[in-house]
């Protein structure tokens, strides 16, 4: 009885410890703020580790670098 209790509590410390460096960990930085293109509206959006993309109310996606620099453009077509 005595092992299940010291498995345990050890299985634990373990979970809590993995969680709390996960969530201590720094994630992608984004730039302040991103220059979309007249008249677009952003209605999504999606990253990677060296890139996001911005899905528009006007059929685009905008894929952009970290620095924010516009680096392609996909239409969506109907």
């Amino acid at each position: 009885m005595l092992a299940l209790t010291v498995v345990m509590i050890a299985g634990f410390v373990i979970l809590i410890g993995t969680l709390v460096v996960s969530l201590n960990r720094q994630g992608p930085v984004l730039p302040d703020s991103i220059a979309l293109p007249d008249g677009a509206t952003a209605v999504a959006f999606t990253q990677s580790s060296d890139w996001f993309a911005v899905v528009t109310d006007n059929d685009r996606i905008l894929i952009y670098d970290r620095t924010g620099a516009l680096r392609q453009e996909v239409a969506i077509e109907r």
